[in-house]
């Protein structure tokens, strides 16, 4: 058997770290899925539906650093593409595949099925090009240069690529790769980092400096660099939501989660009243600030992006890469005012009360789910009441915590936890969602259940879009959801009494036995099931709602 343009694809995403490509079949990308088969370091992993198939990759590629995504053309792409512009806005490198008619059928512009019937084969590359940061076409000329330049776009923008792969052309004859794919260089100029040395110098030395870090830290691979510099020099510190777990939790020095004015008021102060605030890959958004609620004066800052560095909100210091300038702050931090005391911290762990009898609370569940957490979990969390309910609670160092509260697609969290926990199989995954959230997307259990991934499911049953009740209409009949019987899908997906444990709670007492009995049953998934009220929430989604509720409702 010869090497072929299908071939040489799979071989430069083994190189980058894929071995499992998630995605649906059909008959423009079978003959490419046979290579998948076949090649002896990637394994196929099927999904129920394209959306899932495109969650999954999300969630194996945040933790993975890449993952890739295989759908028919036009029929199965578009299902994908919500997933994919997910992974766009939260900067998440997807490799899209897409199988498509023969080069010839192409140019006779055959009226052939899954397309408009117009014979134009480009309408959905046009899409795909909103929300991918590289896109190609592949012919049988250029084939590998141009798999090359796309794989080196997803790589140093961190965002979704978009590959049209031809059946004709996923056949052709190429040579191998002659040499492994050169890594993204930095691109830092030796200008700006002596003026920013020299600058931040001027600005931070003989002053308090608390950091205040956020999510792009990880997507530009500079975690090892922030928490180098907030562990060794000791400076008080805190994420958003969404950034969470990006740094020790547990360490004596970590304030908590901000969340602009529904912050705990010894994290607002610590942030917003600090003397000197370095800000690291931070992005505001609606729902991690309460509505844009933060009150950070730009004069007593030094905000790292990915690419540039602002300080004192007039200076511009570029091309800088991020991790160039935490490595610069770590080179000077001794000059800062060293930190007279640990600082005061929230108290991000409430005392649930004693009555196990008492009916389950969101007050109540989050923490003692919290508090059951192992120390390398992946946690995910949909956007609902699950990611509200988790964001402000302190959780153990090595967890991961992934959420997506930019795109904030409802049903994300499901597949994604599926591929976060193939991509790091020796950890378990632990997926937090609401039965509204589940309901988009519970085909996924059944590739779950087939893959033998052990991890934990807790599936909050509240009768409904609990987040949109929060927001306008608790009582409206579009909040509400089709009963289930939840307990019996675990089986009807395919699960038995050696693959899966149910569980349910009602009251607190239920709810800690059922986690101590999910947390000791690491060789099965377990699934467990707790009911809450319908208009039950947790105090940060309470804030968040009216924030969007003033904006959604502002003429």
């Amino acid at each position: 058997m010869g090497y072929d343009v299908g071939d040489y694809l799979l071989d430069r995403l083994h190189e980058l770290g894929v071995t499992e490509i998630f995605g649906v079949p059909g008959d423009f990308n079978l003959q490419f899925l046979d290579r998948v088969i076949d090649h002896p370091g990637i394994r196929w992993v099927g999904s129920a539906n394209e959306l899932n198939a495109g969650y999954a990759a999300d969630g194996y590629a945040r933790l993975r650093g890449i993952g890739a995504v295989v759908t028919t053309y036009g029929v199965g792409e578009l299902s994908a593409v919500n997933a994919i512009a997910g992974s766009y806005a939260e900067h998440v490198p997807v490799v899209h595949i897409v199988g498509v008619p023969a080069k010839d059928i192409q140019a006779n512009h055959r009226v052939i099925h899954h397309t408009l019937g117009d014979g134009d084969f480009h309408h959905f590359r046009r899409i795909a090009a909103e929300v991918t940061c590289a896109q190609a076409d592949l012919g049988a000329a250029d084939a590998r240069q141009e798999i090359d330049r796309v794989l080196n776009s997803v790589r140093v923008h961190r965002r979704p690529g978009y590959l049209m792969l031809a059946t004709d052309t996923a056949r052709v004859d190429v040579p191998r790769p002659s040499a492994p794919l050169a890594p993204p260089a930095d691109f830092s100029s030796a200008g700006a980092r002596a003026a920013f040395e020299q600058a931040a110098r001027e600005f931070l030395s003989g002053r308090q400096v608390t950091v205040l870090a956020d999510v792009f830290a990880d997507r530009v691979g500079a975690t090892d660099e922030l928490r180098e510099l907030l562990s060794t020099h000791r400076l008080p510190h805190a994420t958003l939501a969404w950034g969470k777990t990006l740094v020790d939790e547990s360490a004596p020095n970590f304030l908590g989660v901000y969340t602009g004015a529904a912050s705990p008021e010894v994290v607002r102060a610590g942030v917003e009243d600090a003397e000197r605030l370095v800000i690291v890959g931070v992005q505001y958004t609606d729902s991690t600030t309460a509505g844009f609620s933060q009150r950070i004066d730009a004069h007593r800052t030094i905000d790292i992006g990915p690419e540039r560095t602002v300080i004192g909100g007039i200076d511009t210091y570029a091309p800088l890469s991020l991790p160039v300038a935490l490595e610069i702050l770590s080179r000077i931090a001794g000059e800062f005012a060293h930190p007279a005391t640990t600082p005061v911290v929230a108290d991000a762990t409430p005392t649930v009360e004693s009555n196990g009898d008492a009916p389950l609370t969101q007050a109540t569940l989050w923490p003692i789910v919290a508090e059951a957490l192992g120390d390398s979990n992946i946690v995910v969390a949909d956007q609902g009441t699950a990611f509200f309910g988790l964001a402000t609670l302190r959780m153990p160092q090595g967890i991961t915590f992934l959420g997506q509260p930019l795109w904030g697609s409802i049903g994300y969290a499901l597949p994604a936890a599926l591929g976060a926990g193939l991509a790091c199989p020796d950890r378990r995954a632990v997926l937090v969602i609401g039965d509204g959230a589940a309901q988009l997307s519970i085909q996924e259990l059944g590739t779950w259940i087939r893959e033998r991934v052990h991890g934990v499911i807790i599936l909050v049953d509240n009768n409904g879009y609990a987040i949109e009740r929060a927001i306008h209409g608790p009582d409206a009949a579009y909040n509400d959801i089709a009963p289930w019987r939840w307990d019996d899908l675990p089986r009807a997906f395919g699960g038995d009494e050696d693959s899966v444990l149910t569980l349910c709670a009602t009251t607190i007492g239920e709810l800690r036995d059922c986690v101590h009995t999910a947390t000791e049953a690491k060789d099965r998934l377990a699934f467990l099931r707790v009911v809450t009220g319908a208009t039950d929430y947790p105090p940060l989604v309470s804030d968040i709602a009216s924030a969007l509720t003033r904006a959604n409702s502002a003429s």
